[in-house]
C-alpha cells in the first residue's frame, strides 16, 4: 500500500510538471492537423500550404520583419492579460485597451512638437501606457469596489473605445483633405526606430521582450507579485492573510491595461504613424489564446507570441502563392484555443484521480 502511494505521489508530480508543456504543444499540433485536413479538402497540399506559411514568415529576411512587426503587439497584450489571470480576473478587453494607447501616443506626438527624439518617444510611450491602464482601470474599480463581473466590463469598454477612436478620427483628429478616417502624421521624433533596414520591424519588439523580463522580476521576486498571486488563487485567504484585495485586484488590471496600451502606442508610434479607424486586427481577442496556451509561463507568452505573429505574418503569402484562404489560419488560431480548454478540463480529470486517497486493504 505504501509503495503504491509513493507510486501515486511520484506520478502526480511527473505529471504536474509534463502537462503544462505539453498541453499547449499537443493543441497547437492538433490544429495544425485538422487545419491540414481543411487545406487538403480545398484541394491543396498541406505539406506545401505550411512549407510556404512558415518559410516565408521565420526564414526569409523580409518575413522575419514581418514576423516580429506582428509579434510585438501580440506580446505585451498577452502579458497584460496574464497579469490579470494571475490576480484571479480575466481581462478580455485588451482590443479597447490597444485603441486607447494608441490614442494617448497620438495625442501626444501631435500636440508636443519640437521635442528631441529622447524625450518625445518615450513620453509618447507612456501617454499610451497611461490611457490604457485607465481603461483597464476602469473595470478593475468596478470589480474591486461594485462586485460587477469584469468580463462584461472589459468586452462592452472594447466596443466603447472602437467607436470613440472612429468618431475622433472622422471628426476632431481627422487628417485636412484625408480620403478616410484617419489623424495627421504624428511628429518624427515621436516614432519609434527601425530595428531592420528595409522592413517595417521598430523598436517595439524589443519593448516587448523588456516588458516581459521586468514583469518576471516582478511577479517572481517582489511583495507586489506575491499579492498578485496570492490574491488570484485565493482571495478569502489572502484577505484575512492582511493583504489589500481590492487594491492589488484594481492595480492588476490597470498594469494589464497599460501594458495593451503600450502594444497601441507602438503600433502608432512604430508602425503606423497616424490614428486611424480599426487600426488593430484583433490582436486584444489573439491574446486572450495567448495567454490561456502560456499556462502562466512568461517565456511561453514569448514563444507562442512569435507563432501567432508567424501565422498571420504568412498567411497572406500563403494565399497568394499556395492559394489557401487566409481564413484556415484564422481557423487554426481557434482551434487552438479549443484544443487547450478541452486538454484542461482532461488534466483537471486526470488530476484529481492520481491525488484520490488509495481504498485501505480490507
Amino acid at each position: 500500500m505504501a509503495r503504491a502511494s509513493k507510486l501515486s505521489k511520484f506520478q502526480s508530480v511527473r505529471l504536474n510538471w509534463l502537462l503544462p508543456v505539453v498541453s499547449p504543444v499537443a493543441a497547437i499540433g492538433l490544429a495544425l492537423l485538422v487545419g491540414a485536413i481543411l487545406i487538403a479538402i480545398a484541394g491543396v497540399n498541406p505539406l506545401r500550404a505550411y512549407s510556404v506559411l512558415f518559410s516565408e514568415a521565420l526564414l526569409n529576411y523580409y518575413g522575419i520583419g514581418n514576423t516580429l512587426t506582428k509579434m510585438a503587439p501580440l506580446l505585451l497584450t498577452s502579458l497584460g492579460v496574464l497579469v490579470a489571470l494571475k490576480a484571479g480576473q480575466f481581462n478580455i478587453g485588451g482590443e479597447g485597451q490597444i485603441y486607447m494607447g494608441g490614442l494617448g501616443s497620438a495625442v501626444i506626438g501631435l500636440s508636443i512638437p519640437g521635442l528631441p527624439a529622447i524625450i518625445h518617444v518615450p513620453l509618447a510611450l507612456v501617454g499610451g501606457f497611461a490611457l490604457g491602464a485607465l481603461w483597464g482601470l476602469i473595470p478593475g474599480y468596478l470589480k474591486a469596489m461594485r462586485g460587477v463581473n469584469e468580463v462584461i466590463t472589459t468586452l462592452l469598454l472594447n466596443y466603447v473605445a472602437q467607436n470613440l477612436i472612429s468618431y475622433l478620427v472622422s471628426g476632431p483628429l481627422m487628417a485636412k483633405n484625408a480620403p478616410s478616417p484617419f489623424s495627421p502624421a504624428i511628429a518624427p521624433s515621436a516614432q519609434l526606430p527601425i530595428l531592420l533596414p528595409q522592413t517595417q520591424t521598430h523598436a517595439g519588439i524589443l519593448i516587448g521582450l523588456v516588458a516581459t523580463a521586468i514583469l518576471w522580476g516582478v511577479l517572481t521576486f517582489t511583495p507586489f507579485g506575491y499579492q498578485i498571486e496570492a490574491v488570484g488563487q485565493n482571495p478569502i485567504a489572502a484577505r484575512y492573510a492582511g493583504m489589500p484585495v481590492r487594491r492589488t485586484i484594481m492595480i492588476a488590471m490597470a498594469l494589464a491595461g497599460g501594458l495593451a496600451g503600450l502594444a497601441g502606442a507602438g503600433e502608432v508610434t512604430g508602425l503606423k504613424y497616424r490614428l486611424f479607424e480599426n487600426f488593430s486586427p484583433g490582436y486584444g481577442f489573439d491574446a486572450i489564446a495567448i495567454a490561456i496556451l502560456s499556462r502562466g509561463n512568461l517565456a511561453a507568452i514569448v514563444f507562442i507570441s512569435l507563432f501567432f505573429g508567424a501565422l498571420r505574418s504568412g498567411a497572406s503569402v500563403m494565399q497568394r502563392s499556395a492559394g489557401v484562404p487566409v481564413t484556415v489560419v484564422y481557423a487554426i488560431q481557434g482551434l487552438t484555443v479549443l484544443f487547450i480548454a478541452i486538454s484542461l478540463v482532461l488534466e483537471r480529470r486526470l488530476t484529481l484521480k492520481l491525488n484520490q486517497p488509495p481504498f485501505p486493504d480490507s
